[in-house]
């Protein structure tokens, strides 16, 4: 019996590390040969909107949770309360800065990144339509957890359909490629980095941001191992 679960614990070990080390985004039998395909096949995009939609109810959910908003929510904020311009309009500059960025990192906007912005606006309005907030902070802070589960694993679908990423995917990729570090550590340290200094400026975090910040990395690894295994 001893045995037994010192090899279950060593499994679940070595399948935390295995996906905490992903350096590079799967290649699976629905993945675009590139990024820059405006005519997918239906199973690319089939998977590019499932993927966007995971990721918007997961958003949602978030902010539905009220445990706290996402690390580049709290930049806007706090960057709001500094200049006179509204958190939306800052937001908007913010994914501008960017995308800029993708420039000297080598990275190309595709339909995935057109689409990143429609279908991740459509869902978090209607999660935040349909979907009840709890009434205790436990089931908040629950919400909220699968709300960062959600958001990994559907932006790992979609990254992985290869038609583009959206602003901080993209950032998050060009920066694996130019460090080599483990995907789950690049994502780690952006969202962790961000919500230093939105809160810096006056932003506010709560328990759902720092889940968030730290959780989403290693939620992504695992989306991306997840579908690797799946589909490969």
């Amino acid at each position: 019996m001893a045995i037994t679960i010192l090899d279950f614990i060593n499994n679940r070990s070595n399948l935390l590390k295995m996906f905490l080390k992903i350096k590079k985004i799967p290649k699976v039998n629905w993945s675009s040969e590139k990024p820059y395909n405006f005519r997918p096949k239906f199973s690319t995009f089939f998977f590019l909107c499932f993927g966007l939609s995971l990721f918007g109810l997961g958003e949602g959910l978030l902010i539905v949770s009220y445990t706290g908003a996402s690390p580049w929510s709290v930049l806007a904020q706090g960057i709001s309360l500094n200049v006179n311009l509204s958190i939306g309009m800052i937001t908007f500059i913010i994914s501008l800065a960017v995308l800029i960025l993708w420039i000297p990192l080598g990275q190309k906007p595709g339909m995935g990144t057109i689409f990143n912005a429609l279908i991740i606006a459509l869902m978090i309005d209607l999660c935040i339509k349909f979907v009840p907030t709890p009434s205790n902070y436990f089931d908040q802070l629950i919400l909220a957890l699968i709300s960062v589960v959600t958001v990994g694993i559907g932006g790992a679908i979609y990254l992985v359909s290869n038609l583009g990423a959206g602003p901080r995917d993209g950032l998050m990729i060009g920066l694996q490629k130019k460090t080599n570090l483990p995907i789950a550590l690049v994502r780690a340290i952006l969202e962790i980095s961000v919500v230093s200094i939105g809160w810096y400026l006056g932003g506010t975090v709560g328990a759902g941001t720092l889940l968030f910040a730290f959780g989403i990395g290693p939620c992504v690894a695992l989306g991306l191992y997840l579908v690797d295994k799946t589909f490969n």
